[in-house]
């Protein structure tokens, strides 16, 4: 342990030494379980397929405020362009870097001691609190939180408030709330062709040739205005394969990946019939799958959202700000519920990069902005 260092940031360290890269968590939820049991916590362990969960609860009455977080970090990529080894945590000109420190142990670490403090200073707070972990965000995201969400369900335990430690903030720790996020709608596209000699096009079928006409008009289309919670609807291509390798041959198939990040102007049932209507209206032959990553939402308002907008007020002296930009998260899953779901975390300037770093004292902050805004809600 290095010395004079605050219980999250020593906390944070001790997470991120532990390289748990999706879905392997590496023992990550069982240190945590065991810590929060100091402060009443109750552990439930949920592992379905290669996933390990953590549902864990402090109370049994209503209102229900829950932390939300991962515990699986993305692949380090080349360790030899990192300025310190990736999971060994060294803190250098009050920077932590480490694979993990802003996306998201750093979050979690902040929740929890967030919550030991809250717990002492208020042992019979209203309501209760509970720890939603998965080690499954990162990958798939089939078997983690998702599938959570669908026990605690069953069982009619309702979430009400929600916070998702995602790295949200810009240029200063808590200067930007997530209040809600994009839709993702993926696309898996293959042209049908017919592979032939490049010197005899007569009697071969180009399908980059027959792909191009409706690709251009799929990039031109704007799919809607956006409104004054979401951006306009975005597609973008991901992936776009075809051929041998080999400069004479008409490849007999062309394969794309594609992607749109949609507003609440559109539907994603929307979206799929003007895509296929195009390929259709271009004569394009194909096969096209689609899989549907999560639909877009937003906390418009509510005791969640009043809550920590005067947190960080509190607690930074200056005003956060309410967006939905950025890519998808767990909230996709905790919001349909009717939970108001807010994210709220460190910096994101480093996230999935090499030398991932986060501020030792913007964790202290973040500790605190979490305290408070128990405070604000479970405290009569």
């Amino acid at each position: 342990m290095q010395n004079n260092l605050s219980d999250t940031v020593q906390l944070t360290i001790d997470l991120i030494q532990r390289d748990s890269v999706t879905p392997v968590d590496k023992g990550c939820q069982i240190m945590l379980a065991e810590r929060l049991a100091n402060s009443g916590f109750n552990a439930e362990y949920l592992r379905f397929g290669e996933v390990d969960n953590l549902w864990c609860r402090r109370g049994h009455n209503g209102p229900l405020f829950v932390f939300a977080g991962h515990t699986d970090v993305v692949p380090t990529g080349p360790v030899d362009k990192w300025s310190h080894e990736p999971f060994a945590a060294k803190i250098e000109d009050g920077i932590l870097y480490g694979r993990g420190a802003a996306d998201m142990k750093g979050s979690i670490a902040a929740m929890v001691t967030a919550c030991e403090r809250f717990v002492a200073e208020h042992p019979q707070h209203a309501g209760s609190i509970a720890f939603l972990l998965t080690s499954d965000e990162e990958g798939p995201a089939t078997d983690g939180t998702v599938k959570v969400i669908e026990t605690l369900q069953a069982r009619q335990d309702h979430i009400d408030w929600c916070v998702v430690g995602e790295p949200t903030s810009t240029d200063r720790v808590a200067d930007v709330v997530k209040n809600g996020r994009r839709g993702s709608l993926n696309g898996y596209l293959t042209v049908q062709g017919k592979q032939g000699h490049i010197a005899y096009p007569h009697l071969a079928d180009n399908p980059v040739h027959n792909l191009a006409p409706a690709l251009a008009e799929l990039c031109a289309v704007q799919w809607d205005q956006g409104n004054a919670d979401f951006p306009p609807t975005s597609f973008q291509v991901s992936n776009l394969n075809s051929g041998t390798g080999a400069t004479n041959i008409i490849p007999g198939t062309a394969e794309m990946i594609f992607n749109f990040r949609y507003s609440t102007e559109v539907t994603h049932d929307e979206l799929q019939q003007q895509v296929e209507a195009i390929l259709d209206k271009h004569a394009v032959a194909y096969q096209l799958d689609w899989v549907l990553s999560g639909k877009p939402f937003r906390t418009a308002g509510g005791k969640l959202l009043e809550a920590v907008q005067v947190a960080v007020k509190t607690v930074t002296g200056y005003e956060t700000t309410l967006s939905t930009s950025g890519g998808t998260s767990d909230g996709r899953f905790i919001a349909p519920t009717g939970a108001q779901v807010i994210e709220l975390g460190p910096l994101n300037a480093t996230i999935h990069q090499i030398d991932e770093h986060v501020s030792v004292a913007d964790l202290d902050t973040l500790s605190a902005i979490y305290q408070q805004l128990l405070t604000e809600l479970l405290v009569n």
